[in-house]
């Protein structure tokens, strides 16, 4: 008797450690989740860099050796890397970071690097690389996934994106943001283009209020030009655009900016 009643104790109390063990395993698990989502990024910088000619391929060299390392060492989230394919000289580049104070804290930081400042030096010592710098500061859309979540495609050819602008009419934004949400967004995955990422421009000089900012991707070019031919002719588009515009136009005449962008052989995103 006193035997089973020893075998009854232990199976309780290992089921109760192992109860216990899966609770905190649980806790765990959504710790990691809920700082997994308080890391994102929401607060966005896309950098154009235009190099004094023949320095692209050592620009390119000091990204990949060390400016990427670096930038991720100050907490800035390195997500895509791209040459334009119709501009020679240049590099684009998309960083994230929690907040602007974060973005300000990251440069101070990235710039006062004594590594950095010696990777720069030995960089330039033939000249400077970068001619000029252009940025824009941006926020995601409420119906923008966050760009982290485009991983890699592996052994696969890396996919031809497309940088466009968009600029509306003035008090024209809204009914915009309404038609990619509710529309466009969807529309474009049927016809084969990745929605990538969709941000507003945070300061008045870039177009705040008016202007919005989006990267897709497509296979290749033939892909691309298909995928919009087909996407211009689709009757739920011609229904959507004209609904969306009962109130009057949305974009201003010659409002759509394009570029192709190649992702480089370091971008996170390919």
């Amino acid at each position: 008797m006193l035997y089973f009643l020893n075998m009854v104790v232990m199976k309780v109390r290992a089921t109760f450690f192992s109860l216990l063990a899966l609770f905190l395993l649980s806790s765990s698990v959504g710790s990691l989740r809920a700082e997994s989502r308080a890391a994102e990024s929401r607060y966005f910088e896309l950098r154009t860099y235009y190099t004094h000619e023949g320095k692209l391929d050592d620009l390119h060299a000091r990204f990949r050796d060390h400016t990427c390392g670096l930038f991720a060492k100050h907490g800035m989230e390195n997500l895509g890397y791209w040459t334009p394919k119709d501009q020679p000289d240049t590099l684009i580049y998309l960083l994230g970071f929690a907040d602007k104070e974060s973005c300000e804290q990251s440069w101070k930081d990235f710039i006062a690097d004594e590594e950095w400042k010696k990777v720069y030096a030995a960089s330039t010592q033939n000249g400077k690389l970068v001619a000029k710098i252009e940025n824009v500061f941006l926020e995601m859309t409420d119906y923008s996934k966050q760009p982290s979540e485009d991983v890699e495609i592996g052994d696969k050819a890396p996919r031809l994106f497309e940088l466009r602008t968009y600029t509306t009419l003035e008090g024209r934004l809204d009914a915009l943001n309404a038609r990619f949400r509710d529309h466009t967004l969807a529309l474009f995955e049927k016809h084969g283009i990745d929605n990538y990422a969709y941000f507003f421009p945070t300061e008045a000089k870039d177009g705040k209020g008016q202007v919005m900012t989006y990267i897709v991707a497509h296979k290749d070019a033939a892909a691309k030009d298909a995928s919009w031919n087909s996407f211009k002719v689709d009757a739920e588009w011609k229904k959507v655009r004209k609904a969306s515009e009962v109130s009057g136009k949305i974009l201003k005449k010659k409002g759509i900016k394009s570029t192709l962008l190649v992702p480089t052989d370091y971008s996170p995103v390919k």
